[in-house]
């Protein structure tokens, strides 16, 4: 059976949308995710994980017990490949990463969009997931049709070009884009940027010109107090929170209170 897309609902009725990272290769971190019922939806960081088909087949199947779509982050390298394989496990969003260019746009829309007379994509009917209980083409166009589409902005060189990038990501149907400070430094050659002030205006413009061409902007942060600065600005979809730190804290914050009780015994 072919599992809605309630991200997509959600951006289309115009409502706020909240989600979380996960980077643990590990299906029991999207159950729980959906099990909390608190967040639209999860993000793996494919990027800077390790993954397999069969993982992202389970991660899938554990985030549908909980109602969780899942939106996958992919490296540049490949991601045509691993997008396609994403949306057959029944992945219902993709990130795609270091986007310079319009034709980079261009070819990010060509590897998950549909092969029909009018979108130019590549994906034809692939017996995977979503299609397991029947050969229903009709379902399954629809179900590529509803995923999610969303752009990195975060390279110099792309805020260059940035109403020309964004023009085309509208063309080619983009629902979001993800501002990147820390590869934007990086790419400047000046990594100490991020986190500084200094950055603002640059983050200011992604936001402002992505709401100027219709394209929601989403922005990632580690804590709830972040948000009010972008909510002023117009964001209305987050992203919160990495696993991996998240439980890094909490074992600091279990360790050291048993280490500060325990030390004079």
């Amino acid at each position: 059976m072919i599992m809605g897309n309630t991200l997509r609902d959600k951006l289309v009725a115009g409502s706020p949308t909240v989600g979380t990272h996960f980077l643990f290769a590990d299906p029991d971190i999207p159950e729980i995710i959906g099990d909390t019922g608190l967040f639209d939806y999860g993000e793996f960081v494919a990027e800077y994980s390790t993954f397999d088909v069969k993982l992202l087949y389970h991660l899938a199947r554990a985030a549908q017990c909980g109602d969780l779509p899942l939106m996958i982050k992919l490296d540049q390298e490949a991601q045509g490949f691993w997008a396609q394989v994403a949306l057959g496990a029944g992945f219902k969003a993709i990130l795609f990463t270091d986007v310079r260019t319009p034709e980079d746009v261009d070819e990010c829309h060509r590897v998950m969009a549909p092969d029909t007379p009018n979108t130019g994509g590549m994906m034809g009917v692939k017996l995977r997931r979503p299609a397991l209980s029947s050969y229903d083409t009709r379902g399954y166009l629809a179900d590529l049709e509803s995923i999610v589409f969303t752009i990195m902005i975060e390279k110099d060189v792309t805020l260059e070009r940035l109403d020309e990038v964004l023009e085309r990501a509208q063309e080619r149907g983009v629902s979001m884009t993800q501002w990147g400070p820390a590869d934007f430094s990086f790419s400047r050659g000046q990594p100490g940027l991020q986190g500084s002030p200094e950055i603002w205006p640059f983050e200011r413009q992604v936001i402002e010109k992505s709401l100027e061409h219709g394209i929601h902007p989403r922005i990632e942060i580690r804590g709830v107090e972040e948000a009010k600065r972008y909510i002023d600005l117009g964001v209305r979809h987050f992203c919160i929170g990495w696993d991996r730190f998240i439980y890094r804290s909490a074992l600091m914050e279990l360790g050291e209170g048993m280490r500060n009780l325990t030390e004079s015994l």
